[in-house]
């Protein structure tokens, strides 16, 4: 079954994504959070819903032949600076880390949202072809 003609999972593996890119981009704002002249930065925000209406999908890797295919190519994702810095430190260094922890357990949050939703869109099509609960 090919998922990338089925508008949720582009838009749930498209946003999942988005948010494990996220998530590496934060986590080298903290780990340069002593380097001199450092600026923290971020991802550009994407449009999930105009993802969608692309004809390209999000490809994941298939490790094993009964996998399902979730597309064809992988996004790349544009890293910008960050506009919500507020402070600076005398060396020039711009991360704040409580910022930036918040910012990587709100993606923790989202990235375990998309994995449910994901899952439950899963579980609705196996119920639909009579391989879901109860059978």
């Amino acid at each position: 079954m090919d998922m990338t003609k089925i508008a949720v999972f582009r838009m749930t593996t498209g946003k999942m994504g988005w948010l494990a890119e996220r998530q590496r981009v934060l986590s080298q704002n903290v780990a340069n959070s002593d380097t001199p002249k450092y600026q923290p930065k971020d991802l550009k925000s994407v449009d999930f819903r105009r993802m969608v209406q692309k004809s390209e999908g999000v490809n994941i890797t298939r490790t094993h032949d009964d996998h399902m295919s979730l597309g064809s190519e992988s996004q790349k994702y544009q890293v910008e600076k960050s506009r919500d810095t507020y402070e600076t430190s005398p060396d020039g260094n711009a991360v704040i880390l409580e910022q930036q922890l918040l910012k990587a357990a709100k993606t923790t949050a989202d990235y375990e949202l998309m994995t449910s939703l994901y899952r439950k869109h899963v579980g609705m099509f196996k119920i639909a072809i009579g391989k879901g609960h109860g059978q």
